[in-house]
């Protein structure tokens, strides 16, 4: 129950790293959208991995002041976790928040545990799964530990949140939590200004050595085993082998980006690979692709993907997690099974013949991800189910 209604609503934010990639988007537009509502916003990160690039200038440009908290980051370490739960129980304690809500999977571990340390008092805690690490991460064994330590954690959670229907649905068949106590609040992110090329294409394309006639395929995110980043070089080579002049055009950087290199080098795709690494502006990028390729073993809300078709290029993706509920196949672009390199080959090839449909399954994407993925609607979510939840609070308190 708050102590005084007439205060702003204190919001404690955690998120283990403001790393490149949409929860890092999510949080930031969402803590700078949520002030004009009567929120005050504490926005707590961890440490940004070796290898990955930070995003924490987009909060800085939305006006969102970070607090970092030493210890906290994606690695598992359990002195450094437990350092970091104590530090962000003493950080609850002292602010007194009226709602934690915590974002991905270590912050959400670290964070609902020390909502429980923190003292008498507590606060509505909230817990977004932006995809989540049960399957495909950590082996057998591993994926039932950490599903087990989720379905725990859920049950001292007043609501858990999924970034679409097919996230809830995964975690739900998991046995984390029944349907019932997950809210379905899609991303928001200021999508125009990401994707908005003021520059000619054709002159980008020249400015990098890039002729006019290729086929460019694009991808963004981040060089992990997640990512599949080999299945790539499959592709490419069964795209030419089709006889697509195409190039891959890489956007990004990871811990397999060494050993991507390497391999494309191997096998004779170096001259038709262009890796150019992390750019903190990506609109030029997606302005010289004509389509976008994801190949992922898992994802939550693919942020790349809601980029590109924003940007109007249609993508070929692989049918995993969140992608069904950003894809509409045949109008924004096509699904295809994981690890199905002929697939891709085949899908990528209609959209090189076709330019024709190429353009209108981009125009498609375009229209529909602007409205769907709107911060102003993420805004209105998340408004709503904090104050069902404080209201709700506040009567069981009365009683």
């Amino acid at each position: 129950m708050r102590d005084d209604a007439t205060r702003p609503i204190r919001v404690l934010r955690v998120i283990a790293r403001l790393n490149v990639g949409g929860p890092a988007l999510h949080v930031s537009y969402l803590a700078r959208g949520l002030a004009g509502r009567g929120y005050e916003t504490t926005l707590v990160a961890g440490d940004v991995g070796r290898g990955e690039e930070s995003m924490a200038f987009v909060a800085e440009q939305a006006g969102v002041d970070v607090v970092r908290l030493p210890g906290l980051s994606r690695e598992l370490s359990p002195i450094r976790d437990l350092v970091a739960t104590v530090r962000l129980a003493g950080m609850i304690r002292r602010l007194r928040p009226d709602i934690v809500h915590t974002h991905t999977a270590k912050a959400g571990a670290v964070g609902r545990v020390a909502a429980l340390l923190a003292g008498r008092r507590r606060p509505v805690v909230v817990h977004t799964f932006h995809g989540h690490v049960l399957r495909g991460y950590f082996g057998t064994v591993g994926s039932l530990l950490f599903r087990a330590i989720e379905t725990v954690l859920g049950r001292f959670t007043d609501s858990l949140v999924a970034v679409s229907p097919e996230v809830r649905d995964e975690l739900v068949s998991m046995g984390v939590a029944p349907a019932s106590r997950f809210t379905v609040v899609r991303l928001g992110i200021e999508l125009e200004p990401r994707v908005r090329c003021e520059d000619d294409p054709s002159a980008l394309r020249h400015r990098y050595g890039i002729g006019l006639d290729r086929f460019v395929v694009g991808w963004f995110g981040r060089m992990t085993a997640v990512k599949r980043t080999e299945d790539l070089l499959d592709a490419l080579a069964a795209l030419r082998e089709r006889g697509i002049d195409a190039l891959l055009l890489l956007v990004g950087d990871g811990t397999d980006r060494e050993r991507l290199e390497q391999l494309a080098h191997g096998r004779g795709l170096a001259k038709s690979c262009l890796f150019v690494g992390y750019q903190e502006d990506v609109a030029p990028w997606y302005a010289m692709c004509d389509a976008v390729v994801l190949t992922s073993a898992n994802e939550g809300t693919p942020v790349t993907i809601i980029e590109a078709l924003a940007a109007g290029r249609p993508v070929v993706a692989t049918n995993v997690g969140g992608v069904p509920d950003v894809v509409v196949e045949g109008v924004s672009g096509f699904l295809v099974r994981r690890g199905d390199t002929h697939a891709i080959a085949e899908r990528l090839e209609v959209l090189a013949r076709d330019p024709v449909r190429r353009s209108a399954m981009g125009e498609a994407g375009r229209a529909r991800m602007l409205e769907r993925y709107a911060v102003l609607r993420l805004v209105d979510d998340v408004d709503a189910l904090y104050r069902t939840l404080l209201a709700t609070t506040s009567e069981t308190s009365r009683r």
